[in-house]
């Protein structure tokens, strides 16, 4: 388990701006802060540096990429060793349609959320992807019929600030 960081309260306002809107520059950043746009720079680095920002994605609707169905697939692997473990994931992480894979406690080993044209589509997922290997002993199948984003993120003890979108915010994907 990675380290803490300690975080004032200049560096939560600037999280908290960036997770809500990355593209902020630093000029922006810096206004909204109250601190020099070169503090904001070095903080922003620092910030970089120590692993809290661990970089900046683009989101994609799924549905508008042809995979509007979006489904939780939980996983058994037998047996659970790690000479398995190893190829299963890079293998599940690979596929165009895995959209986040995690490892569990319980009955379950994993938890695969992927996005698919149709239930066809799934269904040869499951069988071609899961299924048909040799470690996998079950799969079991959710759909997923809204999704919403929660956030920002802040450390612990942190005071709240407003959520974007809150109440009760648009479905995501």
């Amino acid at each position: 388990m990675a380290d803490s960081v300690v975080l004032d309260p200049v560096d939560l306002h600037i999280l908290r701006l960036l997770q809500n809107d990355a593209r902020t520059t630093y000029r922006e950043l810096a206004a909204e802060v109250g601190v020099a746009p070169s503090t904001c720079m070095d903080r922003v680095t620092r910030l970089r540096r120590s692993g809290v920002i661990l970089g900046h994605q683009l989101r994609l609707d799924p549905a508008r990429l042809g995979r509007g169905l979006q489904a939780l697939l939980l996983v058994q692997v037998r047996p659970h060793r790690r000479e398995l473990i190893g190829p299963f994931v890079d293998r599940i992480r690979a596929l165009p349609e895995s959209r986040a894979l995690f490892h569990l406690t319980g009955p379950d080993d994993y938890l695969v959320q992927v996005a698919v044209a149709d239930t066809a589509d799934l269904q040869r997922l499951v069988l071609d992807e899961f299924t048909s290997r040799r470690e996998v002993a079950r799969v079991e199948t959710r759909l997923i019929f809204q999704q919403w984003e929660c956030g920002p993120l802040l450390p612990p003890g942190s005071p709240p600030g407003p959520r974007p979108g809150s109440p009760p915010g648009p479905p995501v994907g």
